[in-house]
Parts: C-alpha cells; sequence; structure tokens
C-alpha cells in the first residue's frame, strides 16, 4: 500500500489555515480587504474578547447572490482573478479565494449576504469546516460575517493566542492602518461594546490624518512623483524628540506592506543628516504600476517584490532627503511669569547687547533707494579664525577688512531685503548670547535660541563631509607627537580604518604595548583637541558593526571630528561670529539638527508670543 494519501478537505482548510489565520487580527485583515475590493463605503467591525469568542465584519458592498455565496466558501474560488495573466498586475487586496474557507475550518462561521437590487439575501453556516446550512434570509444589502469561537478545534493554536487586551491592540492598530489607507470609507470599531474608533468618510488623506492623529505639527508632509513613482505621505522631522523606534505605515497601490528595501531607504535617509540610530515615524503611500511590482510573494499578502528594485529605493531616499532639508525647527510654548503681586521683578538677559536698536527688517518689500541700507557684516573665512597666543579660539577681523558685503556673500542675511523662505531656517539678526552658550535671534515670525555648539557643529560636519568628497582633509604634522594609551580592541579599531582616518588628516601609529603614536592631525583641530578626539573615534569605532560601510564609518568619525572641532558651550563670541554661525548653518542641508541628533535651533512664533500677551 503506498504511502502518499490525499488529504480530507477539511484537514488541508485548518492547514491552510495556519498560513492566513494567525490570531483575530489576521482574520480581519482578510474580511474587511474582502469588503473593500467589493466597493464598500462603510465598514463596521466589532470583536469580542480580542475577537476570540466573536468577530463581525458588516459592510455595505455589492453582496453576493446564492450561487456566489456557496462558492466563496470553497478553496481557490474567487471573483479577483480568471487567466495567468491577470497574476502580473494584481490590482485588488485579495485574489487567492483562501481567506474564507480557512476561516471557516477553525471557528463557527455565518455569512449573510445580499446583492445590491436583490429582494433577498443568503445565508452561509459552516461549523469547523463542516457546511451546516445554507438557505435564504431577508439582510440588509452587502455582507456581515461573523466569527466565533476562532481555532476552537484546535487547543494548540488557541494557546498561544496573546491576552484579550494584546489581541484587541492588534485589531485596533490593523483599523487604524486600514482607515488611513482608504480615507473615502466610513470605519468603526468597537471591543465588547466599547467604541474604539470612529471615522466618517473623509476628504483626503489630510483630513483622515487628523480624524486619527489630531494636529501633528512635528511631521513633515512629503511629495514626490519621479520615474513613474507617486509618493506622498507624513514623516518625522529631523528635530523630532519622539520615540527611537516610531510606527511606521507604509502602504504599496493602499496595500499595508512591509518590505525591506523600503526600511533601508527611510534608515538611509535619515542617517545622511545625522549618525544617531533610529526608526522613524513615517506614514508612506507608494503608488507604482501593477506591473511593476509583485504582490503574490507571502501567504498573507505582506511583502512585495520591486520590479525596479533600486528605483524604488533611490526615488524615495530622495524624496525624504529633501523633505528633511526643508524641515523647520522645533516650536516652544511659553507659560505666563508667574511673580508676586505687587512686587515688580526685575529680569535681565546676560551677553544681550545693551542699547541696541534694531529698526524692522520685515516688510514685504525693499528698502526704498533713498532709505540707508542697514549695513552688513563682512563674509568671514572660518581659516582665518586662527588660534591666538593668548589660547583663545578665534581672532578677530583685522581692521580695513570689513568691507561692503557682496551680493551672494555669506551674510547676505542682514540687507533690509528678505530672501525668499526656502523652507527650513529662515534669515536671521543675532541680539546676542545667553550665558556664553546660546545665541538668541530673531526672525521674522518669532525669536529663535540656538545652540552655538551644535549650530558649529552641524556647519563644521557638512564642511567636512564636502571636502571629502573631493579628496581629503588639510592635515598638520605634530612636532611632538601625542602618545595615548588604549584598549586592544581600541587600537584594533584604529588600525582597521587607517585608510579612512588618513582621509581625515589623522596619521596614528602603533607605538608598542597598549599605546599609538597621533603623529599628523587635521588643521581644523587644536592640538588641545587632539587627544580627547582620536579616544572619542577609537570608542565610537570599537562599537561599530563589523564590516560596516566605509561611508557609515566617514560619517560618523567626521561627526566626532566636528563635535570637537566646534565652539563650545561657555564661550563668548562677537557679533560677527554669531552672523557667521548663522549665516553658514542657513546654508547646511540639515540645518535642524546636529550630526548626533540633537536639535540645533529652538524657537518661539510670533503666535505663540502674541497668544500669551493676550493679543490674540
Amino acid at each position: 500500500m503506498g504511502r502518499i494519501h490525499r488529504l480530507p478537505l477539511h484537514l488541508a482548510n485548518q492547514i491552510a489555515a495556519g498560513e492566513v489565520v494567525e490570531r483575530p487580527a489576521s482574520v480581519v485583515k482578510e474580511l474587511v480587504e474582502n469588503a473593500l475590493d467589493a466597493g464598500s463605503t462603510r465598514i463596521a467591525v466589532a470583536i469580542e474578547l480580542g475577537g476570540k469568542k466573536l468577530i463581525r465584519v458588516e459592510d455595505d458592498g455589492e453582496g453576493m447572490g446564492p450561487e456566489d455565496a456557496q462558492l466563496a466558501v470553497e478553496r481557490h474560488a474567487t471573483s479577483k482573478i480568471s487567466r495567468p495573466d491577470d497574476l502580473g498586475a494584481i490590482r485588488t487586496l485579495g485574489f487567492r479565494g483562501e481567506a474564507l474557507p480557512s476561516i471557516a475550518s477553525v471557528s463557527h462561521f455565518v455569512m449573510r449576504t445580499r446583492a445590491r437590487g436583490a429582494d433577498s439575501g443568503t445565508e452561509v453556516r459552516i461549523d469547523g469546516g463542516q457546511a451546516a446550512s445554507i438557505r435564504e434570509v431577508g439582510t440588509r444589502e452587502g455582507t456581515c460575517i461573523e466569527v466565533a469561537d476562532l481555532f476552537f478545534n484546535l487547543p494548540a493554536r488557541r494557546k498561544f493566542l496573546k491576552s484579550d487586551v494584546a489581541e484587541s491592540t492588534q485589531v485596533s492598530r490593523l483599523m487604524t492602518q486600514l482607515a488611513l489607507g482608504y480615507p473615502e470609507v466610513g470605519w468603526s470599531l468597537t471591543s465588547g461594546g466599547r467604541r474604539l474608533l470612529e471615522c466618517p468618510p473623509a476628504a483626503g488623506l489630510a483630513e483622515r490624518f487628523f480624524q486619527l492623529f489630531g494636529e501633528r505639527l512635528d511631521l513633515l508632509e512629503l511629495r514626490k512623483e519621479a520615474g513613474g513613482i507617486s509618493i506622498h505621505g507624513y514623516v518625522a522631522a529631523l528635530g523630532d524628540h519622539g520615540p527611537v523606534r516610531g510606527s511606521q505605515n507604509v502602504f504599496v497601490n493602499r496595500r499595508i506592506v512591509r518590505d525591506r528595501t523600503i526600511a533601508h531607504a527611510i534608515s538611509e535617509a535619515y542617517s545622511v543628516a545625522t549618525i544617531k540610530e533610529r526608526s522613524p515615524e513615517v506614514h508612506l503611500f507608494i503608488e507604482i504600476p501593477p506591473d511593476r511590482v509583485d504582490v503574490n510573494v507571502h501567504p498573507t499578502k505582506a511583502e512585495v517584490r520591486f520590479l525596479e528594485q533600486s528605483l524604488v529605493h533611490e526615488v524615495l531616499r530622495r524624496a525624504l532627503a529633501d523633505t528633511l532639508g526643508r524641515g523647520p525647527a522645533p516650536e516652544l510654548q511659553l507659560s505666563p511669569f508667574e511673580g508676586r503681586p505687587g512686587e515688580p521683578q526685575p529680569m535681565t538677559i546676560p551677553g544681550v547687547l545693551a542699547g541696541a536698536t534694531i529698526g524692522s527688517r520685515w516688510t514685504p518689500a525693499p528698502y526704498p533707494i533713498d532709505r540707508p541700507i542697514p549695513s552688513a557684516a563682512p563674509a568671514v573665512d572660518p581659516s582665518a579664525w586662527q588660534q591666538r597666543p593668548d589660547g583663545s579660539r578665534w581672532s578677530q577681523p583685522q581692521a580695513g577688512e570689513a568691507g561692503t558685503m557682496q551680493s551672494g556673500s555669506s551674510g547676505a542675511i542682514d540687507t533690509g531685503e528678505m530672501t525668499p523662505d526656502t523652507g527650513g531656517i529662515k534669515p536671521m539678526i543675532p541680539l546676542g548670547q545667553f550665558r556664553d552658550t546660546y545665541i538668541v535671534a530673531i526672525d521674522d515670525e518669532g525669536i529663535a535660541i540656538i545652540d552655538q555648539h551644535v549650530a558649529h557643529e552641524r556647519v563644521l560636519f557638512e564642511l567636512v563631509m564636502e571636502k571629502l568628497t573631493a579628496g581629503a582633509l588639510e592635515s598638520q604634522r605634530l612636532l611632538t607627537p601625542i602618545v595615548l594609551e588604549l584598549s586592544p580592541p581600541q587600537r584594533q579599531a584604529l588600525a582597521q580604518n587607517a585608510a579612512v582616518l588618513e582621509r581625515f588628516g589623522l596619521q596614528v601609529e602603533d607605538f608598542g604595548g597598549d599605546s599609538v603614536m597621533l603623529s599628523a592631525v587635521p588643521a581644523l583641530l587644536e592640538r588641545g583637541e587632539c587627544e580627547a578626539a582620536v579616544r572619542a573615534l577609537a570608542e565610537d569605532l570599537e562599537g561599530g558593526e563589523p564590516g560596516a560601510r566605509v561611508e557609515d564609518a566617514l560619517r560618523r568619525i567626521a561627526a566626532t571630528m566636528a563635535c570637537h572641532a566646534a565652539v563650545k558651550a561657555n564661550y563668548p563670541l562677537t557679533h560677527e561670529k554669531m552672523r557667521y554661525i548663522l549665516a553658514e548653518l542657513r546654508r547646511t542641508a540639515y540645518s535642524s539638527v546636529c550630526p548626533h541628533g540633537r536639535p540645533v535651533v529652538l524657537r518661539l512664533t510670533r503666535r505663540e508670543i502674541e497668544k500669551n500677551f493676550q493679543r490674540i
């Protein structure tokens, strides 16, 4: 007698259910996707005990007649495809014809459906894969499916389900994603009689996003079309202080997916601006011709494969980079000062220019010809900021150097004419320093507070990366080499990255034992910073992953070098130096954060100020 035999139908359905039905949320996903394919405009979902006891999905779609209702619960019966060519350009959410029979094989299943315009409907009952009854009933147009006692006949599967709260959370998260992807559809979700989600049909994505998440000023809107690919959505700004791992909702042709190509493009776009590791919050909608994406690569259709994978990656990466570069600085909120009644509270701001008078620069048109244009500081070349004998970091501009600002120079922010807003940092006028650490400045929309160290760090980081693309940084040999003692892993990390360090102008040699000798350093580093910079580099490179890309190593080293070369906190700046930092910062690509992810600028908007002074 042969060993191979044909499986009974109910057992085959239970095995198929293992691929399609993982938990109650999987059931909801399959049933809701069928409802969307049926042209529904309203979908109501109800669950009890996290979906273990009951799942009910009701829609107002086109419904089914008696024959279609009977065929729908049979394996491999579908209305979505009819010939092999259809698999090359899937335009629906479901198409395999396995969902209903698989779900019915592991539950008490009831389906009531009525086609549009029909006089009556059809009810199909299935208990654990065995047909119980099919009869004519009176029901509303559309389809209502009830799934009770999920996995009642598979106790081994049921015991692996999470708690009722955990399963309800999964269903709620899924419904939120589906509601986000289909704003034209009305959605509701109830759990044990408690309303978890209620979204009436919306006019578009912006309205639906507000329904679900409220006003999110911390997110940036993204739009990009290139290479036949359209991308739009919302992404976290660089200065966002949210969780390191935020929620990521990615839709490809309105299908919720997880894709490594997309995840890598997101990670790379953020890593260009900062070396801080994070998985930012994004809500992305990618539209691509159906024949250029394969959705039939995963049993639950959660993954896709792109025909032109590198193109999708590059378009998305550039779209994110452009959007992040336009991101504004984080905004602060004020609270009224509460002093003692009848007792005046003198308040001073250390470091602000005494007696300074600054006229209004916020006129929409340029200054009249007969009106004098405010004087502008000259563009200061950072290479001219050399160390003085007294140890100060930068030298003052010499007499006669402060000539007239030329058109297009780096300091052209204080002319009477406002430059067009291109997003990101606006033109600012520095007022002074607070505690010799923060630059206080104003622009046409409020007050800005800039951390001078991280602002200069961002400027130097992009300067270093720009020079590295053309070759190597300028290096200077030390008359007296610096000897450092490092741990074996740190020495090995430096040795493995010797070629990269030479591009930065660093020459590190083995000095025997636990010591290394530093004989050449980048010109932008002071001698006093060299030892600390090399130690920081050794620790940073030691913690890196083996075989990391050269580009990643370059960014990490550049960030460390920029941090040690930048002006420190508690360091007084002249007015010209403050203006130079602000002008250079505005020209950087990602001016809202430093390479390590710290915010550069905090803003008090004009609206926030006027609101607290009760002017509006």
